[in-house]
This record gives C-alpha cells, structure tokens and sequence, in this order.
C-alpha cells in the first residue's frame, strides 16, 4: 500500500463516466413549509424545514405481501384514539385492502380521507407515535383553531428530473389571543375490506407522518395558518 508523496507518482486516468453527473439513483425527500398571516391578510412568517418522519404505521402499511407470507401474521394499526386493528393481506378472495373512499366514514372537518393535525407538545420518538402529544382541537374556542379543507396535487408534477406533489392545509385563529404549535402530523382514515367485501373493518384515523417543529410557530389572534407537506423526488 502507498500513501502519501508516493501517490502521486502514479499516472491515473479516471473514465468521465466514473464521476458525479447527477446520474444517479433518485432521492426522495419531503420537505414542511408554514405560512403564517396576520388578521389582515399580511405575511408574517415563513418556516421551511425538512421532514424526515414517517411512522410505524406508514411503514407497516406498505410493507409487501410476501412479509405477511412469512411471518405468517398480522400487524397491528394503532389509530389516533389509542384504537387498534388488524392488517393482513392474503393471495385469496379473503385478502385485505385499504378502500377509498367509503360511503360509511364521515370525512367532514376535521375527519377527512388525509388531514394535517397539529399540535403544542413534541415527542422525542417520531417513529412509534401513533397521535399527537397534545392536538390541538377544531373549533373557535379557547386554544382551538378552526381546521380548514385539506387540498391535494391532483397529479404528480414534473418538473425536469424533479417530481412532488403536495398536501396543505389551512388553519384559522379565531380567537383573541396567539396559539402556538410544535408538533405536526399527516393523519388518513384506513378503511380496509377484503376482496369479497367481506368483514369491513373501519381503523380510524391514523397518524402516518410526525414532525417536531425546529422552532415554535405562533398564530396571532384571527391569524391564519397555511401548512404544506412537499414530498419529491430527485429534489
């Protein structure tokens, strides 16, 4: 082995296709931005931050068949009520799937398909929460803030090499005085049902995606809140 003065002796030819081209396997990335508004209208904080936290739950529902086949089990969901249920897919007519949308589950405010809770506590572990510490509730009353429509990219967008595509929500203070929030999470409504529409099994809410804020985000009283999720590729 040569190290050192000796290195550079040897007459080195690197091939062009060895170096860094931006030829390589796409990244994945997601990123949470804020946007915060005054009660007229007025822009007064803007937070970016990467977000970099998926739950037990999200990985759990995408996990393939063949890990069922092999543990031959199921797993559990926890939902945001401290609920459970049981997930297993199988190669038969018994097999379970995750349907949308269901006439049976009411996604009026804030229970939509997919939502964005936040909340004023934190957890140290992302990866086991399965709620928020501490939600902050919908409504106008005292620390609540009004939840509003939830809107989704109604297809991927590409952009060059780049793809994403969004989730935003926003959020009104309809009270006299500031809220705080530290804590953000993606919530959906996991309605499985097997493919001969057999046992409907309604798993609640379920927090797939936790986030701690950087920094505390503050909504001034009849402020407005605008949070996006951003998840791209090759960003």
């Amino acid at each position: 082995m040569m190290v050192g003065e000796a290195t550079k002796d040897i007459d080195i030819n690197i091939p062009k296709d060895a170096y860094d081209t931006g030829k390589h396997i796409p990244t994945f990335n997601a990123y949470l931005t804020i946007i915060v508004r005054d009660s007229k209208g007025r822009v007064v904080n803007i937070h970016r931050q990467r977000s970099h936290s998926p739950t037990a739950n999200f990985m759990a529902l995408f996990l393939p068949y063949n890990y069922y086949s092999q543990i031959n089990g199921s797993l559990t969901i926890t939902n945001i009520e401290g609920g459970t249920c049981s997930y297993q897919p199988q190669p038969n007519m018994n097999a379970y799937n995750i349907i949308y949308p269901n006439t049976n589950v009411s996604y009026t405010p804030p229970g939509y398909l997919v939502m964005i809770q936040v909340g004023s506590g934190q957890q140290s572990n992302p990866f086991s929460a399965t709620n928020l510490l501490a939600p902050i509730a919908n409504g106008s009353g005292t620390g609540q803030l009004v939840y509003g429509s939830v809107s989704t990219s109604s297809n991927v967008v590409v952009s060059g090499s780049s793809a994403y595509f969004q989730i935003s929500q926003e959020y009104t203070n309809a009270t006299s005085s500031a809220i705080s929030i530290t804590e953000i999470g993606i919530v959906v409504q996991v309605y499985t049902c097997s493919a001969a529409e057999s046992s409907p099994t309604n798993c609640g809410q379920v927090l797939v995606w936790y986030d701690v804020l950087s920094s505390a985000i503050s909504i001034p009283a009849n402020g407005a809140l605008t949070i996006y999720y951003t998840f791209t590729v090759n960003p």
